[in-house]
């Protein structure tokens, strides 16, 4: 009994973080300061149990949920991910005479809902948790709600999101039809056995269900929402939205693909590469165009979106490795650039234009060198994190079988390289448009991305370390 609790404690911590800063809130009146030093202390408290948590793997209980292994790790990826925002949001929501309690709370919500999905055994723990994160999400979209932008992000992500929503659950009332289980195992199980109540009923919820998490994760054709609601909500949100809310629908299908997957059908694998294709293609064919860089990031986060969704195509063990390390890697680089942003906008209705770029390097030199890093990394230029990422990725579709899917993906990456390579020529070799001083780099915005920037240069220059650790949880 003390291992489950053992192995749930980085999720029983988020979770009861959460209520208490919500009761804290209801009871005390202006305490914005105790609540963002309570979230942040708890989160790091979080990444301590999921830390400790790592080298084990087990089920608690009754399987309902798994701990240790991958799971933890992706605690660290959504606790870590949460931190960072939170730090940087501060400074961006007080500029706006807008800091609440509630902002906090929330975020510590979504991050508790992120954790419940990647330590998910059965698809009812899945779906509750993919609820919470997400009803947390729509309110943070909107949470300036004085400006029309935000509201409008909010409005369009929740009607399309609950529309979303009804296809998960009709697909997991399908799958229970016809496997007489919504628990992974037992799903396998009864599939592999020849067991099934309604064989028919299986493909249909199976398809379902993909289509359901494919909306989360903004694959395509279920991406529509994402430009639109990343470029109405605040940027800091939209960061943490992008990164930890992207891996935590990613962890929902890992499961799957382990236990359900490869027995249900071989043309369910086919159907993620076919998609992982078009979403490569489509996201960064979009983003070209993109004069906003809020615009522009959004559609390479469909983009990135599709690489990813490589690793789960190829089903194999480096695959999946490599959609962890990915995901790390892209918490960080994308974060890391919604920071930037947030600190060069100046008004909530007006996102930052490549224009406004120009001459970045001589009116705040220490956030155009970052921002160049970040973008290195985005385009997957060596020696970033974001260049292994994307070689773990293309080496396990080849290895998969599926080497035109890892062609397409390079030549997607080539595609990229011109865009956020823009933003470089911009900020270096453009004039800038006015005549703003040079910005002192100050602030608690600095420490996500001085943090960001660190741990990608660290995973560029030793990626074996963090990929034979996920390797061996495949083993």
């Amino acid at each position: 009994m003390m291992h489950e609790w053992f192995l749930a404690s980085p999720i029983v911590l988020a979770s009861l973080a959460a209520v208490a800063a919500l009761i804290v809130d209801a009871l005390t009146p202006h305490s914005e300061r105790v609540t963002y030093g309570f979230s942040i202390v708890s989160l790091i408290l979080v990444l301590v149990a999921a830390a400790g948590t790592v080298p084990f793997n087990g089920t608690a209980f009754g399987t309902m949920i798994r701990g240790g292994g991958v799971a933890a790790v992706f605690d660290l990826i959504f606790a870590l991910g949460g931190v960072l925002t939170i730090v940087a949001s501060r400074p961006y929501i007080a500029a706006r005479n807008f800091e609440h309690d509630e902002f906090y709370t929330l975020v510590l919500y979504a991050t508790a809902g992120m954790m419940l999905i990647a330590h998910a055994q059965n698809l009812l723990i899945t779906f509750i948790g993919i609820e919470v994160m997400s009803l947390s999400f729509y309110v943070l979209a909107g949470y300036f709600r004085q400006t029309l932008h935000s509201v409008e992000s909010a409005l369009k992500y929740f009607l399309l999101g609950a529309f979303a929503t009804g296809f998960l659950a009709f697909g997991i009332a399908l799958v229970y039809g016809a496997t007489g289980s919504i628990e992974f195992g037992a799903i396998a199980t009864a599939i592999n056995k020849d067991a099934l109540n309604f064989p028919r009923l299986l493909p249909i919820g199976i398809a379902l269900v993909i289509v359901g998490l494919g909306f989360k994760v903004a694959v395509f054709p279920f991406h529509q929402w994402a430009p639109d609601v990343y470029d109405g909500a605040p940027t800091v949100v939209t960061g943490f939205m992008s990164t930890a809310g992207k891996a935590a629908a990613l962890s929902a299908f890992v499961p799957l693909v382990v236990n359900v997957f490869p027995i249900a059908a071989a043309s369910v694998q086919t159907v993620l590469a076919l998609c992982a294709a078009a979403t490569i293609v489509v996201g960064n064919v979009a983003a070209v165009v993109q004069r906003r860089l809020k615009r522009m990031l959004a559609y390479s986060s469909v983009a990135h979106a599709g690489y990813m969704l490589i690793g789960l195509a190829a089903g194999n063990s480096r695959g999946l490795s490599a959609v962890v390390f990915y995901a790390v890697a892209y918490l960080f680089m994308q974060l890391g650039a919604f920071v930037v942003l947030a600190m060069l906008e100046r008004d909530a209705e007006r996102s930052v234009e490549l224009e406004d770029c120009s001459g970045l390097s001589t009116t705040h030199p220490a956030l155009a060198a970052l921002m160049a890093l970040f973008m290195f990394s985005l385009a997957g230029i060596p020696p970033m994190a974001g260049f292994f990422g994307k070689y773990y990725l293309f080496a396990a579709a080849i290895e998969a079988g599926y080497t035109w899917l890892a062609i397409i993906g390079v030549l997607g990456s080539m595609v990229s390289v011109y865009y956020y390579i823009g933003v470089v020529v911009y900020m270096y070799f453009k004039e800038s448009r006015d005549a703003t001083e040079r910005m002192r780099f100050v602030g608690p915005e600095r420490v996500p991305l001085l943090i960001s920037a660190a741990l990608l240069v660290v995973l560029g220059i030793i990626p074996t370390a963090l990929e034979s650790l996920l390797s061996s949880f495949w083993k």
